[in-house]
């Protein structure tokens, strides 16, 4: 079954048996790794790790064998238990640790779970540092000084803080606003960091999937299919919005108060929206696979728009290398410098609802403001034997973009512009084995037929 190592980390899936997929020999070997590389950089030094997981079943399990191991080899552990990825990543940074490692599969289903390796800034680790933990040795290498130790720590309310206090959130008017909202929080990490935030903020919290048991009700993937009974909720209740995130929290996603789907990837359109109101000739980074409602922001209030290849890390190389504050990625993450760079749904959640407080407007009628396209994704599941095939049939599309002067870029997979509305882009999921084929045009008819159309012509090449 499957085992994923990637710039996004590592995911594989659990089995009883414990041979196959995400086993501890791989988990083990894998730390052994990430620390190896640790002592090549910097040797004859103490090391300090942050160790954090979402509530996925199989987490606690791994959590401690990460860190009994980890403490054998000499190294200080600071335990977060049960948290974010960006609070994890916070903490990394604020306590100055060497690396961190969270345990989750993000949106993967119930039966994955995977491990994300944080460098020093408490970023996610760049291309060239996972190639190189990657090559390191997966045999243990003790330190020569004794045991490691142990510290506990909760770091919820420093991560709240540090989000509530950006000079972009209206802290005032959200409170006044006193917003009524519904949170799914997906019986993760979320069903307790997002009340914790909204009653910060003197909102009205209704919760759905609320209880961090790691027992998901429905397919962790904050996407309308699986958020019927939250858009349900909202409508019933008179609720403002409806929050859902993925088990690690760094993904938004909402839903209107009349219940209709607010759309994933105007998660950062939103926010993109609110911040060039504060921000003037502001550089903004998406990704390759983001809608272009946020270029078309972008350049009517001056700035400058720079696409990346999919992954955090690249979002992030991309932000520091032109100096922008923002980024992010249309599956709902949102990267603001000012907080930390990393995706986090509780800044997310912040910025957009002060844009709602300070224009007194609805969720569905901000949605009204944002341009206007229509997205269509699709998976493609494949084997890795037909990896050559999908390389030839990618080569062939790009021989016929240079006949027919058709834009492309070959960052990550192939994108193809076929005019400023209309783009395809097909590439290897960075997260699970499949290809991942988004299209965007000015309707649904036209995106509809192109992608009906790719995919035709991939399973047939």
């Amino acid at each position: 079954m499957p085992l994923i190592k990637s710039i996004s980390g590592i995911r594989g899936t659990i089995h009883p048996e414990d041979n196959e997929g995400l086993s501890t020999q791989e988990i083990i070997q894998s730390v052994n790794q990430l620390t190896n590389w640790l002592i090549e950089n910097s040797p004859n030094k103490i090391y300090k790790i942050a160790v954090g997981r979402d509530a996925r079943i199989s987490g606690e399990s791994i959590s401690i064998k990460i860190i009994n191991h980890l403490i054998r080899l000499g190294i200080n552990i600071i335990d977060l238990g049960l948290t974010t990825t960006p609070t994890l990543q916070i903490a990394v940074s604020e306590i100055k640790c060497d690396a961190g490692i969270m345990i989750t599969a993000s949106h993967n289903p119930i039966d994955w779970n995977g491990l994300k390796f944080l460098n020093n800034l408490g970023e996610f680790l760049t291309y060239n540092q996972s190639m190189k933990v990657y090559v390191s040795s997966t045999k243990s290498r003790e330190q020569a000084h004794k045991k490691g130790s142990i510290e506990k720590l909760d770091f919820m309310q420093n991560h709240i803080e540090n989000v509530i206090n950006l000079s972009d959130v209206d802290l005032d008017k959200i409170r006044t606003r006193k917003f009524k909202v519904v949170v799914d929080g997906i019986n993760s990490s979320g069903g307790i960091y997002v009340p914790f935030l909204l009653e910060k903020l003197f909102c009205n919290v209704i919760e759905l999937n609320c209880n961090p048991d790691g027992r998901f009700e429905h397919n962790p993937e904050p996407v309308p299919r699986n958020l019927k009974k939250l858009s349900k909720m909202v409508k019933e209740t008179g609720s403002d919005l409806g929050i859902a995130v993925d088990p690690d929290v760094d993904r938004l996603v909402l839903i209107c108060e009349d219940g209709s789907f607010f759309n994933e990837e105007n998660t950062i359109v939103a926010v993109t929206k609110h911040i060039l109101e504060n921000h003037k000739n502001l550089n903004v980074v998406t990704n390759l696979s983001t809608t272009t409602a946020v270029k078309e922001l972008v350049n009517k209030n001056n700035g400058n728009h720079f696409e990346s290849a999919v992954g955090e890390t690249n979002v992030v190389e991309m932000m520091k290398l032109k100096k922008s504050i923002l980024g992010g990625e249309g599956s709902g993450g949102v990267i603001f410098k000012p907080s930390h760079y990393g995706r986090d749904a509780l800044v997310a959640i912040c910025l957009i609802l002060s844009h709602l407080a300070i224009k007194k407007i609805s969720l569905k009628e901000l949605l009204g403001t944002l341009p206007k396209y229509f997205m269509m994704k699709d998976k493609i599941i494949f084997d890795e034997k037909n990896n050559n095939k999908i390389q030839k049939y990618i080569d062939k599309k790009v021989e016929f973009c240079k006949q027919n002067k058709i834009k492309f870029s070959k960052i990550d997979g192939l994108k193809m512009w076929f005019d400023d509305k209309t783009w395809v882009h097909i590439r290897k999921s960075n997260t699970e084995p499949l290809l991942r084929l988004i299209v965007e045009s000015f309707s649904s008819e036209n995106a509809k037929k192109i992608k009906q159309l790719i995919i035709k012509e991939i399973t047939f090449f």
